[in-house]
């Protein structure tokens, strides 16, 4: 079984104070703040953001590896997640993710291609982790 590992420090009060976030092996590190997260700042990241990144990520390979087990290498999958961080009962929720991905691959057609997306965004492990979502949408794009 694989472990992965990531870290984070948050120094001070929740409005004033600022973390960062690292990897285990240290390949992706920044900072976050209450702006970065709830507010207008673009300086750092977020748990988000992150949870978004790793989505993508999750929904591309997992997407690649149903196209290999029908034969099909694709040229490419990109995904983008915008995930919408909202608020329930006074308290901050992940309220929807969307995922918007585009794929160039030989010997696919568009149907085919669609049913596969739907299979990767219900069998990737970070869709499974994210169950408690209320809404997660999928655009799926074949492009030749």
């Amino acid at each position: 079984m694989k472990k992965h590992r990531a870290q984070a420090r948050w120094n001070k009060g929740l409005k004033d104070g600022q973390g960062e976030v690292k990897t285990g092996n240290g390949a992706i590190q920044s900072s976050y703040s209450y702006a970065s997260r709830f507010g207008d700042g673009n300086s750092g990241t977020s748990p988000e953001e992150l949870i978004g990144a790793a989505h993508a990520g999750c929904f591309s390979m997992f997407l690649s590896a149903l196209m290999g087990n029908q034969d099909i290498t694709p040229e490419y999958i990109e995904t983008k997640a915008t995930v919408t961080l909202g608020e329930q009962d006074g308290a901050p929720l992940i309220q929807k993710i969307e995922l918007v991905t585009e794929a160039k691959a030989s010997g696919l057609d568009q149907e085919a291609f669609q049913q596969l997306a739907q299979q990767a965004k219900q069998g990737c492990p970070v869709s499974k982790a994210l169950g408690a979502v209320p809404e997660i949408t999928l655009q799926a794009n074949l492009v030749e």
